[in-house]
């Protein structure tokens, strides 16, 4: 999982393709970039060329002499057995937006399976039969995204909205930032039980503020008929939320933002300087976030999303921070717990595609397979099927 690779991408969707046939998979940690060790098989060797992955056969006496070396207390590296294929949900509505989700376009070139679930589903708590939950381009406020004032004359957009209410009425509820609050406390519960959750773009800090915002209106009358509470602000409860404290709610209902947390409208990034630097953690203490951070390069190129990067002062310190732009001060990539559970989120859209704008055509991953960024993405999807060590004291 070096620059030999020839295809990064394919090769995570070949170790769940391997596990799902009940064989053996280790995840040889900072070994040549992540790389995977199946025991040899002649089925499997077939799978790998007929989807374009790099491979190389190693004799018995050679894998030992690895497998020693990666024991070697004094080497960062570490062995973990992938034994169980995580069942995979996306929360996405079942109507077409014009956007597409970077998540399910990995996981469908990686040929890995999921199913699509959504509001009613999660309140008919459905929820619980997956292992993982991932959120992307997302509201979890009930202000449609902030799309009115560009889009509240669109086609598109105003089918959303429609759709959103009439799902909120037959769900029970009187507003849609209601029903979504609702979907928001369902997931949360469903990641302190002992679920993965995965989030990107607004899925992340739209979740919080609808968290912290519960029993206060934050929406203008264009989105719920009626004004927003004008003491919103300091009512919020930052106890609720998983990864951001002290945020600031942005109260223009123009403004295409949520609240401060987002960093996309100050930041002086660009496409030439935008990048962020994976850290380096412990592989035999610190087996978590060094899974997390599996990857052929550390210094990742940025992306843009209606939720870049998560400006760094608002960010809980119980939260680990996985890559950042130490010099804009502002994180890309954490993790964190939640009871039995764990979340990481992931800012920006795509990461190939630096500024995804609505209605642009879906990127084409047979011209990226080796993106450094979207194997952050399939980190996050194998994650679970880690056999878990006891934690070293």
């Amino acid at each position: 999982m070096d620059e030999d690779q020839k295809n990064h991408l394919k090769a995570y969707g070949i170790a769940y393709w391997t596990i799902s046939k009940q064989l053996e998979v280790d995840w040889l940690l900072n070994y040549r970039g992540g790389s995977f060790l199946i025991k040899y098989n002649k089925t499997v060797e077939d799978e790998l060329k007929i989807r374009g992955v790099s491979y190389e056969v190693m004799a018995d006496g050679k894998v030992v002499n690895l497998l020693n070396e990666i024991s070697d207390p004094s080497v960062n590296m570490e062995m973990v057995k992938l034994e169980k294929t995580p069942k995979i949900a996306v929360y996405s509505p079942k109507s077409k937006l014009p956007w597409d989700d970077a998540v399910t376009l990995v996981l469908t070139y990686a040929e890995i399976p999921y199913d699509v679930i959504y509001d009613d589903d999660i309140l008919q708590d459905k929820l619980s039969k997956y292992d993982w939950l991932h959120l992307h381009h997302e509201d979890f406020t009930g202000q449609y995204g902030r799309f009115w004032a560009n889009f509240r004359y669109a086609t598109w957009y105003q089918e959303d909205v429609k759709n959103q209410e009439a799902l909120a009425k037959r769900m029970g509820y009187k507003k849609v930032s209601e029903m979504k609050l609702a979907v928001a406390k369902h997931i949360k519960e469903y990641c302190a039980g002992g679920g993965f959750l995965f989030a990107m773009c607004s899925g992340t800090d739209s979740f919080d503020i609808a968290l912290a915002a519960e029993g206060v209106d934050i929406c203008a009358q264009m989105f719920d008929g009626d004004a927003a509470d004008p003491n919103a602000q300091s009512k919020l409860d930052f106890n609720k939320t998983l990864a951001f404290q002290n945020f600031k709610l942005d109260n223009n209902p123009m403004n295409y933002e949520f609240s401060d947390i987002d960093a996309t409208q100050t930041r002086s990034l660009n496409q030439t300087n935008d990048y962020f630097t994976l850290f380096d953690f412990s592989a035999k203490w610190d087996l978590v976030p060094t899974m997390l951070t599996q990857d052929h390069d550390k210094v990742i190129k940025g992306f843009m999303g209606q939720t870049t990067a998560f400006r760094k002062s608002l960010v809980k310190p119980s939260v680990t921070v996985l890559g950042e732009n130490k010099g804009a001060a502002e994180v890309r990539y954490l993790h964190g717990e939640i009871g039995k559970g764990q979340f990481t989120f992931y800012g920006g859209h795509d990461p190939e595609d630096y500024q995804h704008a609505v209605g642009d055509p879906p990127t084409d991953l047979n011209l990226h397979p080796n993106s450094p960024g979207y194997r952050l993405i399939l980190n996050n999807v194998l994650f679970p099927a880690a056999k878990k060590k006891p934690q070293k004291t």
